[in-house]
């Protein structure tokens, strides 16, 4: 969203920090992604696209696409139970690919989902204390942020958050 996440911050003595920003604002950017581990489990990789609007079921089956050309071998997708991931057009393109094996995580599990660590690392490290003009400075915002987010270590740790019982190697 526009309005930024405000979080505790360092200021030389005398000197507030002042964040200018344009109070509710409507428009906002969604996310889609995957935190992909390879097959050894010894490599991470995280995935991601942003959307003006809201993810519909074609922006679901574009992420898929993309995630099918970038990983090679079955993919076993781990997914939370939002609308659109049980939508018919989702239904059948998983039919369509057959190395593509959709499980679902229980429902509201965002305690389970490595992905809900990273966007919260986002919004609370490289995010944090920053106020977008506009969808473009929020995009690009959110873009240099994704060099940060390639750290192995800091994906092994998002993994590591979550109760699954999946063993990273290194």
């Amino acid at each position: 969203m526009l309005n930024p996440l405000v979080r505790r911050t360092w200021a030389a003595a005398g000197f507030t920090p002042v964040l200018y920003h344009r109070l509710r604002s409507y428009k906002h950017l969604a996310a889609i992604g995957a935190l992909s581990i390879s097959p050894r489990r010894r490599r991470l990789g995280f995935l991601w696209q942003l959307h003006r609007e809201s993810i519909k079921q074609s922006q679901t089956i574009d992420f898929l696409r993309q995630l099918l050309r970038h990983l090679r071998g079955p993919i076993v997708l781990l997914w939370d139970r939002l609308p659109v991931h049980r939508a018919v057009g989702i239904r059948r393109f998983k039919a369509q690919h057959r190395r593509l094996h959709i499980e679902y995580f229980p429902p509201y599990a965002p305690e389970l989902n490595p992905p809900e660590y990273a966007w919260g690392w986002l919004k609370m490290n490289p995010l944090a204390n920053r106020c977008a003009g506009d969808l473009d400075d929020l995009t690009r915002m959110a873009q240099d942020a994704k060099q940060a987010i390639t750290n192995q270590h800091l994906l092994r740790g998002f993994v590591h958050a979550t109760t699954l019982p999946i063993r990273l190697r290194c």
